[in-house]
């Protein structure tokens, strides 16, 4: 699930990240600040939340800064994991929350109906939204737009291995034949997205998951010298191409549909429905390449994520 490997995400980049604008003013677990609205009109004042990883981080920058332009004063709380933010967004304490369909929808689900609840998610976005949303609205949570970008789980090998032997996607992978050792997280063993998945649905003989970490850079590093053939990363890790690395098309959709989507209280957005329509055009912009690209520029290049947010806003003509 999306919000377990957040987890890892952010251990593997926490010596590269560098915290979102970030605020107060809320019971969440987390550091932060609180920035006044500079619009000409004061429209009142609303806490974003989060998990605190580089992503999260650019998404929150964005999402305060076209708040503050349309004349919020804006409180930015990140936290380490989904449950703090979803209970305090259930009672009011959040406002918006940017999310993962899928892994938002599969954690409602769980919440509700158990750890051994069928998923709800899939590869399709439009049915994974249409599951999610009456669990959403069940937990005073209302989903906007999902946008075109989407960070899932991948599979990357280096360029070289993919050339020589005409890889593209993860059925050919399984088509090869090769035994192939994958580099992931711990957990990865036994996982339908992971190790489990690799081989039923495309048939890849796994023979060892070598615990390295999800897109980390000890994962990339073994895929280099070719102690594994195979590493675990996401779809907007910036940093494979300067690698000589390359992701292998998930052609079957083993992996649920995780398209970046804008959540908000509901009780929130009765009383600011505006707010929904400036989320949504952002969420219009959104590509995957894009977040991969601001992603590089903070974990590789050190710049902040609210300038990076900043950035691309004014690129979009959006703030």
């Amino acid at each position: 699930m999306r919000w377990k490997r957040n987890l890892a995400i952010v251990a593997a980049v926490a010596a590269l990240a560098t915290s979102a604008a970030c605020g107060g003013g809320s019971s969440l677990e987390g550091s932060g600040s609180s920035t006044s609205a500079s619009g000409s009109t004061d429209k009142g004042s609303l806490t974003i939340s989060g998990q605190d990883f580089t992503e999260m981080q650019i998404m929150a920058a964005m999402y305060g800064q076209v708040l503050e332009a349309d004349g919020y004063s804006v409180t930015t709380k990140l936290v380490s994991t989904r449950d703090i933010y979803i209970k305090q967004m259930t009672s009011g304490n959040v406002d918006v929350v940017p999310e993962y369909l899928s892994g938002i929808a599969d954690f409602l689900n769980t919440a509700k109906n158990g750890d051994n609840a069928k998923p709800i998610s899939s590869n399709d976005p439009t049915a994974t939204l249409s599951a999610l949303k009456p669990l959403a609205t069940d937990s005073n949570i209302s989903m906007l737009e999902p946008s075109e970008a989407t960070d899932q789980n991948a599979f990357a090998v280096t360029q070289d291995y993919a050339d020589q032997n005409s890889l593209k996607t993860l059925s050919d992978l399984g088509a090869l034949g090769d035994s192939i050792k994958l580099a992931a997280p711990d957990d990865c063993v036994g996982r339908q997205d992971c190790e489990a998945g690799l081989k039923s649905v495309y048939g890849i003989d796994i023979t060892e998951v070598v615990p390295l970490g999800f897109g980390t850079a000890q994962t990339k590093d073994a895929l280099k010298t070719g102690e594994v053939q195979l590493g675990e990363t996401g779809t907007t890790d910036g940093s494979l191409s300067d690698l000589g690395l390359v992701l292998l098309e998930d052609d079957k959709g083993l992996q649920p549909a995780q398209n970046l989507i804008p959540a908000v209280n509901s009780d929130f957005l009765a009383q600011h429905a505006d707010v929904a329509a400036t989320l949504n055009k952002l969420s219009a912009t959104l590509t995957t390449d894009e977040l991969a690209a601001m992603n590089l520029k903070v974990d590789l290049q050190r710049q902040k994520p609210e300038d990076v947010a900043a950035e691309y806003l004014s690129q979009q003509g959006l703030a």
